[in-house]
Order: structure tokens, then sequence, then C-alpha cells
């Protein structure tokens, strides 16, 4: 059983299509440290949906201007992980963006992405979404961005392990 915060990755991506990308990236670790960037499509991902942009707030202008190239977010990301596992609660598309960031940048991860669920707790996921809620609610950045999300998914995962331990 897993015991402790754990690491958190969260991914936004261009679209909720097969040929979509990662936008941004964000982290938060167990000590609270955080890693964040938006990343500089590749010539080649051209995909783009308009109801994406509408639920991120980030425009492929945007990416343009402020995005890091994925050669610098590839190296960024495996210094400031270094073969530590990072959880998610989207693993099913967070995993594949993570591949497609690496394999086009030509490099191999040296962190580790994993499902949240394997260390989730049939408690804690019985009042997940209510609690996740409640700290939305509570909040005054409700923004959907990469950072914002990693700490939201980390704060919920604190507070149901805290009301089922």
């Amino acid at each position: 059983m897993f015991l402790g915060t754990p690491n958190i990755i969260d991914v936004e991506a261009s679209s909720f299509g097969s040929h979509s990308y990662p936008i941004e990236v964000g982290i938060v670790l167990r000590n609270g440290e955080r890693y964040c960037s938006l990343i500089l499509p590749d010539d080649s991902w051209t995909d783009w949906d308009e109801s994406a942009e509408e639920v991120h707030h980030i425009s492929r202008a945007t990416l343009i201007k402020h995005g890091k190239p994925i050669e610098v977010v590839t190296e960024e990301l495996n210094q400031f992980l270094q073969q530590q596992t990072v959880y998610t609660d989207g693993w099913v598309v967070d995993d594949p963006w993570i591949k497609k960031l690496f394999y086009t940048a030509n490099k191999s991860p040296t962190f580790y992405v994993s499902p949240l669920e394997l260390i989730l707790t049939e408690p804690q996921m019985e009042i997940w979404h209510q609690t996740k809620d409640k700290l939305i609610e509570g909040s005054e950045d409700k923004r959907h961005r990469a950072s914002f999300d990693a700490a939201l998914i980390q704060k919920t995962y604190v507070e149901t392990a805290n009301h089922t331990h």
C-alpha cells in the first residue's frame, strides 16, 4: 500500500482525438516543488480542437509565443523527476501524450507515469469526486490548467486519505 503524498502530473492537450498532442504539462512533487510549461508544438503536430481550447484557455498562438521547444521540456522533465514515479488521474490519455512528447524529441523519459488508481483505496475512490468538488468550490483559482489540476489532484488525494485512514 502507498503511504504519503504522491507526485502528480497533469497534461493538457490540443484536442480529445487520436491525433492530439501535449500542449502543457504540470507537476507537483510530494515535497511541494512544482514544474509547469507550455509546449511549442512540433511542426508535424497540427491537430487542434476549439472545444479543447475552451476548456484549458490556451490558444495555439499562445503556445507559439510562449511554449518551450519539446527538446527543452523533455530535458527539464527528466531533470526535475529523475527516476521518480508520477501519478495521473487520466493515465489513458496523459501517458500517450508524454510518450508522444518524448518520441518526437527522440528521447526517453527517466521517470515513470502510473495510474493514480493504483494507489487509491476503495474508500478514497468512493469520496473522490465529492472531495474534489469541495476543494474546487473553496479555491479562488478555478483555472483548468496543468499545474492547477496537478495540485488539485494531489490535495484531493491527501484529503481522501485523511478521511479514510
